[in-house]
């Protein structure tokens, strides 16, 4: 792994591409794709070398927390709440998982968290801004 990838951080939601398009694809219920649209999630990561915890504050007071470990599966959520086992991987300096019906990553660009979710050829990307 590349020694530069400092997730350690708050990051608080910036913009989206393909939202719609995409939770559509992986059947999101329509009342969450309206709680999820533009929505303020801000997401708190810590990290201790191959460890990390990974938490999602959404407006609401609701949090979804997945604890991972590089290369060793774990126990996740989805954000629609399904609960399912994965093993994260680094590759060219991002986080990769592969969810039920989509594959995610995240990296750190320019001090911004960028994330990806990809789901048959649907891409949504999330960037969030660092606040701490």
């Amino acid at each position: 792994p590349k020694g530069n990838m400092a997730f350690t951080g708050k990051y608080e939601f910036e913009g989206d591409e393909n939202y719609d398009e995409f939770v559509k694809k992986i059947g999101l219920p329509s009342d969450k794709i309206e709680m999820g649209r533009n929505c303020k999630i801000v997401t708190e990561v810590v990290q201790n070398g191959n460890d990390f915890t990974w938490t999602q504050h959404f407006p609401g007071g609701r949090t979804t927390t997945n604890t991972f470990t590089v290369g060793k599966e774990a126990d996740m959520e989805t954000f629609g709440g399904k609960k399912f086992k994965a093993t994260v991987k680094i590759e060219d300096g991002k986080l990769v998982a592969d969810f039920p019906n989509y594959r995610h990553t995240a990296e750190i660009c320019g001090g911004k968290l960028v994330e990806i979710s990809t789901s048959s050829g649907v891409v949504y990307k999330r960037t969030s801004k660092k606040i701490a």
